[in-house]
């Protein structure tokens, strides 16, 4: 009875959001004539905007010798351009009253505005300079190649998570570049050369490679007016190579194994090839991934921390342009060994492809999807992500507004047959990190 009651307040919290939820009617979009997107929704709740800039490049773009380079302009994008020289993009966002970030990954840099609505054009103006006149002065690169370098030993060293990713990706990937870190192999980062990095800007910072979201307290002819004034004059530039490599279908279980002394336990990763964002199976594999491992109520926390034999359990996967890997991630409990360790998860998800799941894991993993997708849209940060992800990853942001039917439909029968779809020992590598083999 307690669950009935709780599931019935899910679901009416989750009706009361769907009423209140966007519609595809409240976003404008328009295409400058040198190919940048812009989507604009007018969100007056609060008188503050953001601007998120999507950029279609990302480690898949790279090669060998220039590993490494998306992120490295994801530094380099604050440090220097015509009419404002370094550091003074963060101190000119900071004195209207707004901050940045950024981010890189596999497929695509993003920068992040947030700002009072009425500092737009100081915004506008920002971009626009670094987009057409970023210096890529050598000393400054220098600079930021030792930060990164940096960067790269002490996350790799600090965290267990991150170098079994990127040794698994290593071997999960024979041919796609998925093989390669985000943050680049060490010996790229001290090659690279000025023509590298100048070639690079030129070739994938042009602005139609770049999907603009801004939203918040403003008006979209305003925002066209602005972006016209510019961004408009940015030359459009030809597009940028495709990726032409496709990953062979992998046909046997792929092994490693990481020593690390510093290690107090075994961690154990599984990786499965998944398609790509946009897939027919992307709804469904969301959901298994949730059954599997969202919360103390989930498959693997109940096989494997209530049994002591894990301390922690996770599941992560990548929304990519291309077929990627869904991870399952555990840590020993300490006197539990690497073999039982594995062996626990594997059979809990095998059981899953067996018997399936069953209506109550289906509809509180629905809830849960429904509820994020509705409480994202609750702030300006959310929306925007979420139009921007869509829209990038999924061709469309509108979308974005198909996706809780898409849950909504969902069945049992679905979730069982995605997990014996992909979840297959052929389709798996399995990586060990520990102080020492067993």
């Amino acid at each position: 009875m307690k669950w009935k009651l709780l599931a019935a307040g899910v679901v009416y919290a989750t009706a009361a959001y769907a009423q209140a939820a966007l519609t595809a009617e409240q976003v404008k979009s328009f295409t400058l004539a040198n190919g940048m997107k812009f989507i604009v929704l007018e969100s007056s709740a609060i008188p503050n905007a953001n601007m998120y800039t999507f950029w279609k490049v990302g480690s898949r773009n790279e090669a060998t010798g220039t590993t490494g380079l998306s992120h490295f302009f994801e530094h380099m994008m604050f440090n220097g351009s015509k009419n404002y020289g370094p550091k003074q993009f963060d101190r000119t966002m900071e004195a209207k009253g707004g901050a940045n970030n950024a981010y890189t990954n596999s497929d695509v840099t993003v920068y992040q505005d947030w700002f009072p609505a009425n500092a737009l054009e100081t915004v506008f103006k920002l971009e626009a300079d670094r987009i057409a006149h970023l210096s890529i002065d050598p000393k400054m690169v220098e600079s930021e190649r030792g930060v990164v370098l940096s960067e790269r030993s002490t996350g790799l060293e600090n965290s267990n998570v991150r170098m079994m990713m990127q040794d698994l990706n290593s071997v999960a990937f024979t041919a796609h570049p998925y093989a390669i870190p985000t943050i680049g192999w060490e010996s790229d980062i001290k090659a690279w050369t000025q023509k590298d990095l100048e070639n690079y800007f030129r070739t994938y910072y042009a602005p139609n490679n770049a999907v603009a979201v801004i939203v918040g307290d403003v008006k979209a002819d305003n925002v066209k007016r602005l972006a016209t004034k510019y961004f408009g004059s940015i030359p459009k530039r030809p597009a940028p190579p495709a990726v032409r490599t496709v990953e062979p279908e992998q046909k046997g279980e792929r092994r490693l194994f990481i020593a690390k002394p510093s290690a107090s336990a075994p961690n154990v990763m599984v990786a499965y090839k998944v398609p790509e964002a946009g897939h027919a199976d992307f709804y469904a594999l969301d959901v298994l991934q949730s059954v599997l491992a969202e919360g103390k109520t989930s498959r693997l926390y109940r096989a494997l921390v209530d049994a002591q034999i894990s301390n922690s359990i996770a599941a992560f996967s990548t929304e990519g342009f291309d077929p990627g890997l869904l991870y399952f991630y555990t840590v020993s409990a300490g006197h539990v060994g690497a073999d039982k360790v594995e062996q626990a998860l594997l059979d809990a998800l095998d059981k899953v492809i067996k018997e399936g799941i069953t209506e109550q894991e289906l509809q509180k993993a629905k809830n849960a999807k429904l509820l994020n997708i509705y409480r994202a849209q609750e702030t300006i940060n959310g929306k925007a992500l979420q139009l921007g992800n869509h829209e990038v990853f999924f061709g469309d942001y509108h979308k974005m507004f198909e996706a809780p039917a898409a849950y909504e439909k969902l069945t049992v029968a679905d979730i069982q047959a995605v997990a014996a779809k992909y979840l297959k020992k052929s389709q798996r590598t399995v990586g060990v990190l520990a102080a020492q083999e067993e």
